[in-house]
């Protein structure tokens, strides 16, 4: 195990390495260069300044030296400095070292989408199983519908119903940010609770579509495992059918589920823009979209790399999922 664990880690860095040169020549494509934020505004401005504004942030060298210098930065671990006015490192507005740990971009948007998953997998595995052992009745009817309903809805128009619905009309839940004006003068328990308010909205947006495909997925891969032969023999040996489905069928069902939870890892990033945006977190979903929005090269480099790496653990972390969930791929 320990050499296919060292195989597959040596397999990511060329892998690793055309996602960003990829992500690099792609982002050149976008139309308006950096500058033209600080220059387009600004009708004083002289051409011989907007040289110098190029010559400083590196754009006047060729794409390839431009992608040179900076995948020379990143095996240093430096991501260089924004293109934002304030010139901050960009590693240093990743991790926001200058805010409390649990208001730091990264930790907010980890948090969000760890209970996101929490949630959909402690219902949508339930859910996909009980479906498929119930196949054609009203509860499998129902669910269809709510699952279907969960794939069509858009997450934004979603998100902006529910807004309105509970936080406008019936003022229960709180619509933007993670915490009231008033949280710090509140007691222990008021805070945990203002911030569990701010928290339900945002966690179930981003888990209902979640929840919807993966009951989905585990409800298939339950059809298709119950109806193979070792079931049949189970089942004749006169076990118990919840001995059936949960000792003998699950592990084998559960092998797709694996792989959406391991392609889920990146979405801790992407999947964050729409709601973080909606619902006004300051997490690495709403950075990304301002740093998209600016044309702040460096942090949208730096956050697509961290985005393409958790994309390369998350194949990893499925992989050895995989091999604890069937016994063949760790003979093999």
């Amino acid at each position: 195990m320990i050499t296919y664990l060292a195989k597959r880690l040596f397999e990511m860095i060329p892998t690793l390495f055309g996602i960003t040169l990829v992500s690099f020549l792609i982002l050149q494509l976008a139309p308006g260069k950096p500058t033209d934020i600080l220059t387009e505004m600004n009708p004083k401005i002289t051409p011989e300044a907007r040289e110098r504004l190029e010559k400083l942030y590196g754009l006047d060298k060729p794409l390839m030296v431009q992608y040179g210098i900076w995948l020379k930065r990143v095996a240093q671990l430096d991501f260089g400095n924004s293109f934002s006015t304030d010139r901050r490192p960009v590693m240093e507005k990743i991790w926001d070292t200058k805010q409390p740990l649990l208001e730091r971009r990264l930790f907010i948007t980890f948090m969000l989408n760890l209970l996101s998953m929490f949630i959909i997998m402690i219902i949508a595995i339930p859910l996909g199983i009980f479906s498929a052992t119930h196949q054609y009745s009203l509860y499998d009817k129902i669910t269809t519908v709510i699952v279907f309903i969960g794939f069509a809805m858009p997450s934004f128009w979603f998100a902006l119903l529910l807004m309105m619905f509970f936080g406008i009309h019936l003022h229960w839940l709180p619509i933007s940010g993670l915490k009231s004006v008033n949280h710090d003068s509140l007691s222990v328990l008021g805070q945990i609770a203002d911030r569990l308010s701010h928290l339900i909205l945002p966690i179930f947006v981003s888990a209902f579509t979640g929840l919807a495909a993966d009951s989905r997925y585990m409800r298939s891969s339950m059809l298709e495992v119950i109806r193979q032969d070792y079931i049949t023999a189970a089942r004749a040996k006169g076990l118990s059918e919840k001995t059936v489905i949960y000792k003998h069928a699950l592990k084998n069902a559960l092998l797709p589920i694996i792989t959406l939870m391991g392609l889920s890892v990146p979405g801790l990033i992407g999947g964050s823009v729409i709601f973080e945006n909606i619902f006004g977190i300051p997490g690495m979903g709403q950075l990304f979209y301002a740093s998209v929005m600016q044309r702040d090269y460096p942090l949208v480099m730096g956050i697509l790399t961290i985005g393409a790496i958790l994309t390369l653990i998350g194949n990893l972390l499925a992989d050895i999922g995989y091999m604890f969930a069937d016994p063949r791929i760790r003979a093999r």
